[in-house]
């Protein structure tokens, strides 16, 4: 399938007219082509009209319909073989291994929210049947259901060029609620994009579904994408990104005459906490999981430990010892792009400068392209606390170590973090169980995902995922943006009062 740089809007495609996007490889410097250019202000009225359209025959299909489009795409998206793969690997400097991973995943995804479609469970239908003898007041017959809400706008993420971009878990479950989706490529990995793009418009055409269930479209700089959360057909929006540009899009669509929900995963730095049995029985084990967790995808994942807390003492010597002899054998990794790479320099010069920060170790430097040398910190407690700069997302393999004088400290530090996606204790059988409980009660305030024993790092998909969190991790701390339940965030209920069967929805005769 070749590449073009064409935008894909409904089943047909065009080029742009705003200024070109070129993707680059990280690990070379090289400009790939071919240019992407931009969408204009008709292009994204053509597409918003289009999935206009679309949504009240879509949204009615029946569940097999509906199921079996997005099995379609799964098996569309796996037919690109190398060709989707060697793309991916040339925009983003990832290893074969991992967009392999990556796109099982996104296969799995889509999968997943087809069985989901066929069990009719999202849809959580409730009946209160009437009741016509009650007293003092009858009542009458009352049935629930939940149903899409409209055209969908999702904005591809950096990382992950298949698994939260074109067919990600976004589109994916926006899709199977009954919702089209318009997505705004990353500009990263346009040719990745595209691929794929190609793909789901590929599905829509073979599933004789309306065309504008699926748009693709580029942008240079910021008007598509704002045009698109503007516009007054798109009912959501699903982002993948920092934080400054979530609650960018959340501004925007604040402003709108009909405000809507904005789903954005943000910023998170996933702190770790090492209680001190745990140190005891097994602190250079800790250590050596730590920095492979820290070092996976040169710390680009929203769920990388950037933060350690745990209470000084010869435990937390043996564990410094062992992570940073791990981290000192350790390569550096291509980043993804030239602009995260230079994010991520600043960020280290951030963390390394303030006050009481000392160096631990890094990993091997290396020459070439956007390298990342992972980078491990630490700190005490008391001059960690009260550091804004310290609990600000480094975006790549950097962890902070925090030294707390006694356990109520950790709980200080804790108090100072914003919501975050994952929050992780390690603890041996002989811990406190009321130290273990505190701090089960105070992760649950913070975090949308408590792990035991491990790392963040590694998102199952699956039903009971929660890949979300309180406020910066997300903008909306009841949702998720993985696992099945992610498709609540594209439903709204509705009730059906005293109405005659015959012209009841399916689901509530």
């Amino acid at each position: 399938m070749n590449i073009t740089g064409q935008l894909l809007i409904g089943a047909t495609e065009e080029p742009g007219t705003q200024n070109p996007i070129f993707a680059v490889n990280p690990a070379t410097g090289t400009r790939l082509e071919p240019a992407f250019l931009g969408g204009d202000e008709a292009q994204v009225e053509k597409a918003c009209a289009l999935a206009e359209a679309a949504f009240g025959p879509y949204r009615n299909l029946p569940a097999e319909a509906r199921a079996r489009f997005l099995e379609t795409c799964a098996d569309n998206v796996l037919d690109l073989g190398d060709a989707l793969v060697e793309r991916a690997m040339a925009e983003t400097g990832l290893p074969r291994a991992r967009i392999e991973g990556e796109r099982w995943r996104t296969v799995g995804q889509l999968r997943l929210f087809a069985q989901v479609v066929r069990d009719g469970d999202y849809q959580d239908a409730r009946i209160d049947p009437a009741l016509p003898d009650r007293e003092p007041l009858p009542r009458l017959d009352h049935r629930y259901r939940k149903l899409a809400l409209g055209p969908v706008a999702v904005f591809g993420a950096s990382n992950f060029p298949l698994a939260f971009s074109v067919a990600g878990g976004d589109t994916a479950s926006a899709l199977a609620a009954g919702c089209p989706v318009i997505v705004k490529a990353h500009s990263s990995h346009p040719g990745t994009a595209e691929l794929v793009g190609r793909a789901i418009q590929a599905a829509v055409a073979s599933c004789g579904l309306p065309e504008g269930v699926f748009s693709l479209l580029f942008g240079s700089g910021r008007q598509v994408g704002a045009s698109l959360v503007a516009h007054p057909v798109i009912k959501a929006v699903g982002f993948t990104g920092s934080q400054a540009g979530g609650t960018a899009l959340m501004a925007i669509a604040a402003k709108r005459r009909e405000p809507i929900p904005v789903y954005a995963e943000m910023s998170s730095i996933n702190p770790v906490f090492l209680l001190p049995e745990a140190l005891v029985e097994r602190a250079e084990a800790i250590g050596e999981a730590h920095v492979a967790s820290m070092l996976m995808g040169a710390g680009q994942f929203c769920t990388s430990p950037g933060l350690v807390i745990a209470v000084k003492g010869e435990g937390l010597d043996r564990y410094l010892a062992s992570a940073a002899a791990t981290l000192e054998q350790a390569p550096s990794q291509t980043m993804l792009s030239p602009g995260i790479h230079a994010a991520y320099l600043d960020g280290v010069q951030r963390v390394s400068s303030a006050k009481g920060v000392q160096p631990v170790a890094r990993s091997q430097s290396a020459e070439g392209s956007c390298q990342c040398q992972g980078g491990l910190y630490k700190v005490a407690a008391n001059d960690f606390i009260g550091n804004e700069q310290l609990v600000e997302e480094v975006f790549g393999s950097l962890s902070l170590v925090v030294e707390c004088e006694n356990a109520d400290q950790m709980f200080d530090v804790l108090a100072q973090l914003e919501g975050q996606l994952t929050g992780a204790i390690h603890a041996a059988e002989g811990e406190n169980p009321a130290l273990v409980s505190r701090l089960i009660a105070a992760l649950e305030l913070k975090v949308g995902r408590i792990i035991w024993n491990g790392f963040g790092t590694g998102v199952e998909v699956c039903h009971a995922m929660v890949h979300g969190g309180p406020f910066p991790a997300t903008s909306d701390s009841r949702t998720t943006s993985v696992g099945s339940a992610a498709i609540e965030r594209f439903l709204r209920p509705v009730c059906y009062q005293n109405m005659p069967t015959q012209f009841l929805p399916s689901a509530l005769r």
